[in-house]
């Protein structure tokens, strides 16, 4: 039996190629002309003012590849009109001329009874333009044939073909429409989102109480199909009646699924006429697998927005009666059963793509995080901090408690994420709402308003000892060396970025808090006066603005844009020291005029403490083995040089930083050691610079010789009289540190 071929209508027809007046046909009619599996049968033009608006060329292709008696019946030649519009806009479209063409998969949408529509790329029209050329265009298309021949037009590594074409319109249903379609308790309303340009409109699919229903709140009339095999794509149909037709194929009585879901909202009691809403929606659930046999793949949801409420669009399909305003049940069977019509058919079905709500599983899958996260305490929502937790939300990471005791400032709008309207609340509860705007209840931020140093507020205690780490970004000395001192609350982080913004630091505790936020930031200050790049990492800032009135009221001038960069970058940075048990500081050097960044990693040194009276001085493995080799370099001689430190009486301690070696101009011997003065001034001037004058002197340190002990001698005694008497015009003691052979011990002395 002959082929039949569709006829292009509206068209003139030309001598031939040399007829042809687009640039884009000519070209293509001379690839083809050149090509031995294809032939031009003839070229026809459609006019628009007596000019040509597109210009086709009929042709027929052979594809060697393409097996005999193939599943889908590709032939062997098959029959194409290849459309070329005078926009160049537009690709060179490709149409299969046979009227018992198959319909398959990545096909472009038309009309029943027009010739199926090929569609060869996957890639913007932009980009395919980009390389577009007549001979690879004739080679594509023998692709498409070939391989839809062989069943491998769809990659086996590509997702189930979808089952319908796209609309401008979509249906987006909260992110656990799962979960709450089960409750007894909840109903739906469909609420309109913004206009947009051109044609097409968001709709949201809310949930809300059943027990305070409000006006035009009912469910979507959910029906679900049988499995399908993905295969070819769906033309919505524009009706009801159409969508019927095409679900009776599938087994599905749609008239009767409708009828059966709005009885069941409405309930034995009826409905009042008034609380019909102006229109309703139809989801349809469809299984889908990629063969015959096959597991279920995934489920495709198509949304049909009707014009009619589900009130009356129950009474057209038979399934309520109205009396005295109100609907009420009417018999679906049986020979009182009255007959329903055939209004309902002719109700206008425009299709809804179905989305849903964005939840911390798919947040992470898209940012291509697998570790959860974990239940996490934040201290401080300021600028660095409101960044990082803002990142952390998009990317599904964590679910964080965040404490905060200050409150939006309208200077605070520069580098912080609240917004106009948040300006007078808790930083922390603006936290927690701008978290919620983005993921409407699929994951929590609880939000504290108080100081996280006031460990006598419950909520805050509990906050830091059931999570499982926390961050501090609060930006101060206080809170990380309070939490140093405890042993009952979770693992810790500090964050922070430097005053003028170029520079970002992350202290990362072990996981067993061995070593912790105190001593990390001692390790953290030795290397910024050991190290060249340490020189102004702390020491530049972009100047200072009054932000209120009070003198204490002063902010750092600082680009939002240098902030954000850190805060990607420590974000990202902390979730994977987050996932390694060992402690780290990790620092990080960025060049605005480039953008080039320069990381730095210290090694990390476990602590060691000793009582000095009511305070307790910490010293760590790192600066006791620098302390060794200096005295092992020294020897025969005695050595010694001064101690770099902090105090913080706050939580009776004192830090020790770092050790200089002694000045040159230093006296040693076997049995003594004087130190000398030269460039100690110089040195301790530069070490409280590097370290925003933090690290000063607190004392000095000497060796001992081999085999003796480390207790202080009768001069050791006389010496740290004088050093005592020293500081004590800044009321600070003093401290002696002694190396020995395998010991060291240290003693101090305050007098007033």
């Amino acid at each position: 039996m002959p082929n039949e071929f569709y006829a292009i209508s509206g068209v003139r027809k030309l001598a031939g190629p040399d007829g042809l007046t687009i640039a884009r046909a000519c070209a293509l009619a001379d690839a083809l002309i050149r090509h031995k599996d294809f032939d031009i049968i003839e070229c026809l033009a459609r006019d628009d003012n007596g000019d040509a608006e597109a210009e086709f060329l009929i042709v027929e292709v052979r594809c060697d590849a393409v097996p005999p008696n193939n599943p889908h019946g590709i032939g062997y030649p098959e029959r194409l009109a290849l459309g070329v519009a005078k926009d160049p806009k537009h690709l060179v479209a490709v149409h299969a001329l046979r009227k018992t063409f198959p319909r398959l998969m990545h096909q472009n949408l038309t009309p029943e009874g027009a010739p199926a529509g090929l569609c060869l790329y996957y890639e913007p029209t932009r980009a395919v333009q980009r390389t577009w050329t007549p001979q690879n265009f004739l080679s594509r298309i023998q692709t498409w044939l070939e391989k839809a021949a062989r069943d491998e037009l769809h990659a086996a590594d590509q997702p189930a073909e979808q089952l319908f074409f796209m609309t401008p319109f979509e249906l987006v249903l909260p992110w656990n429409f799962d979960q709450l379609r089960q409750a007894a308790d909840v109903a739906f309303q469909v609420i309109e989102g913004p206009d947009r340009p051109g044609p097409g409109r968001t709709y949201f699919l809310r949930p809300t109480s059943k027990g305070a229903q409000p006006e035009r709140a009912f469910a979507p009339i959910l029906l679900r199909l049988q499995p399908v095999i993905h295969g070819r794509v769906d033309i919505d149909p524009p009706d009801l009646g159409g969508l019927a037709d095409l679900l009776a194929a599938r087994g599905l009585n749609l008239r009767l699924s409708i009828a059966q879901a709005v009885q069941e909202q409405v309930g034995t009691e009826g409905a009042p006429a008034a609380a019909d809403s102006n229109f309703s929606v139809l989801l349809l659930e469809i299984p889908v697998s990629r063969a015959e046999g096959a597991a279920v793949e995934h489920v495709v949801r198509r949304a049909y927005l009707l014009p009619q409420g589900p009130l009356k669009l129950g009474a057209s399909c038979g399934a309520l009666m109205l009396q005295s305003d109100r609907y009420y049940r009417e018999q679906l069977a049986g020979p009182f059963a009255p007959p329903p019509g055939d209004g309902w058919r002719a109700m206008a079905t425009p299709a809804m793509e179905v989305q849903q709500g964005l939840d911390r599983t798919g947040a992470r899958r898209q940012s291509g995080i697998v570790d959860e996260g974990p239940t996490g305490t934040f201290v401080g929502a300021g600028a660095l901090g409101s960044a990082v937790l803002d990142l952390w939300t998009r990317c599904g990471w964590g679910q964080w408690t965040v404490i905060d005791n200050d409150h939006v400032k309208p200077h605070n709008l520069v580098r912080h994420i609240a917004r106009s309207g948040q300006i007078g609340a808790s930083k922390a509860q603006a936290m927690a709402e701008l978290h919620d705007a983005v993921m409407r209840g699929a994951g929590t931020m609880t939000a504290i308003h108080a100081d996280a140093c006031e460990l006598d507020n419950a909520d805050v205690l509990a906050a830091l000892t059931r999570a499982t780490l926390v961050v501090d970004a609060s930006t101060t000395l206080d809170y990380p060396r309070l939490v140093s001192t405890r042993d009952d609350i979770a693992r810790h982080a500090s964050i922070f970025v430097t005053p003028d913004a170029n520079g970002a630091v992350l202290l990362m505790e072990d996981a067993k808090r061995a070593i912790r936020l105190r001593t990390l930031e001692a390790q953290y200050y030795r290397a910024l006066i050991q190290h060249d790049w340490g020189r102004e990492h702390l020491a530049q800032h972009l100047g200072k603005y009054y932000s209120g009135a009070s003198c204490r009221d002063i902010s750092y001038v600082m680009p939002y844009t240098r902030l954000q960069a850190h805060a990607a970058l420590l974000a990202e940075q902390l979730q994977l020291a987050a996932a390694d048990s060992e402690a780290a500081i990790r620092i990080w050097a960025r060049e605005p005029s480039t953008g080039t960044v320069l990381a730095q990693q210290v090694p990390v040194s476990t602590e060691r403490a000793m009582k000095l009276g009511n305070s307790t001085l910490f010293i760590d493995q790192g600066l006791e083995e620098k302390l060794r080799t200096l005295r092992a370099e020294g020897l025969p001689s005695e050595t010694g040089g001064i101690l770099l430190g902090h105090y913080d009486f706050n939580v009776d301690a004192v830090v020790v930083v770092d050790a200089l070696a002694a000045p040159a101009d230093s006296l040693a011997s076997t049995a003594s050691f004087e130190r000398g003065v030269e460039g100690v001034m110089e040195s301790v001037t530069e070490a409280s610079r590097r370290t925003a004058n933090i690290v000063r002197y607190i004392g000095e340190w000497h060796s001992h010789p081999p085999g003796h002990s480390t207790r202080p001698s009768r001069d050791d005694f006389f010496q740290l009289v004088y050093l005592a008497a020293g500081m004590a015009h800044e009321g600070l003691p003093a401290l002696q540190l002694i190396v020995g052979d395998h010991e060291l011990s240290v003693v101090s002395m305050q007098v007033s």
